[in-house]
């Protein structure tokens, strides 16, 4: 095969050590490093010694991070490759063959670099994905206090809508604190709750042992310290992003999308998309919004969705089911697929309509302007209209079609 980089670095990479194979027209050269930062910045010296122009390793989870940072300091080329696009000869399987195998791999070119941001955007992208992991142990706490209050008997769920709203949250605050009467309880109700006086005080009428007053307690606490962490991240986040706001403002512009989620998408795939992807189609993919492509002798089997970016896709599904109800295009397109194949596959088929819009509004530099609920239903009377036409055509007849006035 012909040799396409001269100079080339292989790297097998782990959480303590770090295996690197350099092939150069003199020869190949091994040697293994720790990966303590005394030890990284020997791997970098060693590497510019060498001469060598390109680097390569496995997106091994987040071990390639520090190696791609310092890198990225000396301006020298690398390449973040996908494990299972570059399996080696089974039954040959050492650090050191890997490494060699990564270079050669390397040296002829044959190697399909991962989709890796800029520093700014992979710090942009670890503090959205952080807020998300914070927003989501919130959830588990609020579902953790729902499981107290069914085990002391106490019914609120059954009367608010949200049990941790401003009056929910002062009644478990009482709770927490010793007050029984139901009562008064029902008393700390906050405007339209007043109308629910009576059914509040039946909720409330419970057998709250001390261990599940505490237990109340210590979540209420650890709810309010995470709901301080998002607003924290959330002025980190809307400061680094105020330089494309008009990007979060078309994404925004969505149904199903809210800023929070038009941050995590631009968090994603950036705002300079054309450059990584070259079209609607390879974004889609690359987040794993597609149908897999799985055929043999003719044969179709499992089109299952292949594997993308998970951050993405969860963010994007959410959104999705958020939208099931609305009176819209969106919406149009959830009810109709989700009656055919079910409310999963309508999930993925709207987060895959939500992404292909997101391209086409970064790219073009436009708002979201939406087709209408009536969409598909139009659609399908214009085909209604043009096949009568045509048959009444080959029958013979001269058709002229005037809409109703």
């Amino acid at each position: 095969m012909k040799v396409i980089i001269e100079r080339s670095c292989g790297m097998d990479v782990h959480k303590d050590s770090i295996t690197a194979c350099i092939i150069t027209p003199e020869g190949k050269e091994i040697q293994t490093f720790s990966t303590k930062t005394v030890f990284l910045l020997k791997l970098i010296d060693w590497i510019k010694e060498q001469g060598c122009t390109h680097v390569a390793m496995e997106s091994t989870g987040v071990f390639w991070k520090p190696i791609v940072n310092l890198l990225e300091a000396e301006s020298i080329e690398f390449l973040v490759v996908n494990a299972t696009h570059m399996k080696a000869v089974p039954g040959r399987k050492t650090d050191v063959k890997d490494a060699e195998w990564i270079a050669e791999l390397l040296r002829h070119g044959l190697l399909t670099a991962s989709y890796i941001p800029n520093r700014n955007q992979r710090e942009l992208r670890e503090l959205v994905r952080y807020r998300r992991s914070i927003i989501e142990e919130r959830a588990r706490q609020h579902n953790r206090i729902q499981k107290v209050l069914e085990g002391a008997n106490i019914k609120l769920s059954s009367v608010v809508s949200d049990i941790l709203g401003v009056s929910s949250r002062d009644m478990l605050h009482a709770i927490a604190d010793g007050e029984e009467d139901p009562e008064k309880l029902a008393s700390f109700a906050r405007r339209s709750m007043k109308r629910k006086k009576d059914e509040l005080e039946l909720a409330l009428r419970g057998y709250v042992n001390p261990h599940q007053r505490l237990m109340i307690k210590t979540i209420l606490n650890h709810i309010e310290f995470l709901n301080e962490q998002v607003e924290k991240l959330d002025r980190e986040v809307s400061q680094r992003v105020i330089s494309f706001q008009e990007d979060v403002e078309r994404l925004d512009s969505i149904p199903g999308i809210a800023t929070r989620m038009a941050e995590q998408i631009l968090s994603e795939i950036g705002t300079d998309i054309e450059k990584q992807f070259p079209s609607a189609a390879h974004l889609c993919s690359w987040a794993g919004l597609v149908p897999g492509h799985n055929e043999s002798a003719g044969k179709r089997k499992s089109s299952k969705t292949k594997k993308g970016n998970k951050y993405l896709k969860s963010a994007l599904t959410e959104a999705a089911h958020s939208v099931r109800g609305s009176k819209n295009y969106l919406g149009a397109l959830y009810r109709r697929t989700a009656a055919r194949k079910g409310k999963k596959r309508a999930a993925i088929a709207v987060a895959h309509a939500m992404l292909r819009i997101s391209y086409y509004l970064l790219t073009r530099k436009e708002m979201y302007v939406d087709l209408g609920e009536d969409y598909f239903e139009k659609q399908k009377q214009q085909f209604i209209v043009r096949h009568s036409v045509q048959r009444l055509e080959k029958l013979g007849y001269t058709v002229t079609i005037t809409e109703a006035s």
